[in-house]
């Protein structure tokens, strides 16, 4: 069952099925996206998107907290969050913005976590998946869709056959 592919068609399916039975996945994504990324700390995240977010939205609002987050499990649901928290502090109301990315994104290539950085990025100015939330996650990143695509692959291969890259 290709769970992380689910929505697209059978000849896609079919491919993929076709990779994995010839154990020829984990070579594909090799061959695309060879090495990891650096940021493998919460602090270098920080900068990261923080750099992402200074290029390409730059009157949006501030963020408080950027984090790998280990207790996100379900990759089908998320590869990373964004939320919006309002307190009342005395007399008022503070409003905090914070991104969280899946632990699994740690020792990943850096367009995948560039991909899931711009998605989380886009909920700054667009709360729903819709045409204006994916134009400006391609503003972002121009390969977002394909990248989106691979990342599916990436995790079906983690599902099949554990981790791909030696670190």
């Amino acid at each position: 069952m290709l769970k992380y592919i689910d929505g697209y068609n059978a000849q896609i399916k079919a491919q993929v099925q076709t990779l994995i039975d010839q154990k020829k996945l984990g070579s594909y994504l090799l061959s695309r996206y060879g090495t990891v990324h650096a940021y493998a700390t919460d602090k270098s995240l920080y900068i990261y998107v923080q750099e992402l977010k200074s290029t390409y939205l730059k009157n949006s609002p501030p963020i408080a907290k950027i984090l790998y987050d280990a207790k996100i499990h379900d990759l089908r649901s998320a590869l990373g969050t964004h939320t919006f928290v309002s307190r009342v502090q005395g007399g008022k109301l503070k409003a905090k913005n914070e991104i969280r990315i899946s632990h699994f994104f740690k020792k990943a290539p850096e367009p995948f976590l560039r991909m899931i950085v711009a998605h989380e990025l886009a909920h700054l100015k667009e709360k729903e998946h819709n045409k204006a939330f994916y134009k400006l996650c391609t503003h972002i990143e121009p390969d977002y869709h394909q990248l989106e695509f691979d990342v599916r692959l990436y995790l079906t291969y983690l599902e099949y056959f554990g981790k791909l890259y030696d670190v």
